[in-house]
């Protein structure tokens, strides 16, 4: 390949192969063409409200043991069929097949699944506009639909 351009009025051309190998770059690449938004169930947002379908349990990676509770949700926006993480000790309990939920991400590198918990990207924080938090901490109860 020709070398770099360099002196007084090498700026223009410096300038185009920049812009030309930019391109090599996967980062740049998925940002302009906005893969993430167009491949991300929640459409760019950082959350979304969802329609409980059921509650899973999904076996944690090596070299855990446990059963993870989860749930699939079935998002409002696109219907989109998600699964999503129950956080906290006994919050399955509180979320049942129909009820409102709002989800958020997880906080995984990139975008990706966190912990020990294979393909769930997403988290439950609400339950029919109450906080997950709050009704496991007992300082509100779940109101009946």
């Amino acid at each position: 390949m020709a070398k770099k351009p360099r002196g007084l009025y090498a700026g223009k051309k410096l300038k185009q192969r920049r812009k030309r190998f930019r391109w090599s770059d996967t980062d740049y690449v998925r940002r302009v063409l906005r893969l993430k938004e167009k491949s991300d169930p929640l459409g760019g947002a950082s959350q979304a409200r969802g329609i409980v379908l059921e509650k899973v349990e999904l076996e944690a990676k090596q070299p855990n043991s446990a059963m993870r509770k989860c749930v699939k949700v079935q998002l409002i926006k696109n219907g989109r069929v998600v699964t999503a993480f129950a956080p906290g000790d006994g919050a399955i309990k509180l979320i049942d097949e129909h009820d409102e939920v709002i989800i958020e991400s997880i906080g995984g590198r990139q975008g990706r699944s966190k912990g020990d918990i294979p393909g769930v990207r997403w988290q439950v924080i609400k339950v029919n506009d109450q906080s997950l938090d709050a009704l496991l901490k007992g300082k509100i109860e779940k109101a009946r639909k």
